[in-house]
C-alpha cells in the first residue's frame, strides 16, 4: 500500500475524530465557536510558518544551483 495514502487516511481520520469530539463536547455554542476559531487561527499560523520555511529552503537551494551552474559554465567556457 502507498505510504502517502496511508498517511492521508490517518490524517483524515484524525481530523474527523477531532471534529466529532469538539462538536459532541458539552459546552455552550458560543464557547465552542470561539474554541474552533482559535484552533483555526493556530492551524493557519502553523501552516503559514511551514510554508514560509519551505519557501526559504527552496529559494536557498535555487540560489545554490544557480551558483553551481554559473561556476560550471565559467570553467567550461575557458576550455
Amino acid at each position: 500500500m502507498n505510504s502517502g495514502k496511508v498517511l492521508l487516511g490517518a490524517l483524515a481520520g484524525l481530523a474527523t475524530g477531532a471534529l466529532l469530539g469538539v462538536l459532541a463536547a458539552p459546552k455552550k455554542g458560543s464557547d465552542m465557536r470561539k474554541k474552533l476559531y482559535k484552533k483555526g487561527e493556530d492551524l493557519a499560523d502553523n501552516l503559514k510558518d511551514k510554508f514560509n520555511k519551505l519557501q526559504e529552503n527552496v529559494s536557498d537551494k535555487y540560489e545554490k544551483v544557480k551558483e553551481d551552474v554559473s561556476e560550471f559554465a565559467e570553467k567550461n567556457k575557458a576550455k
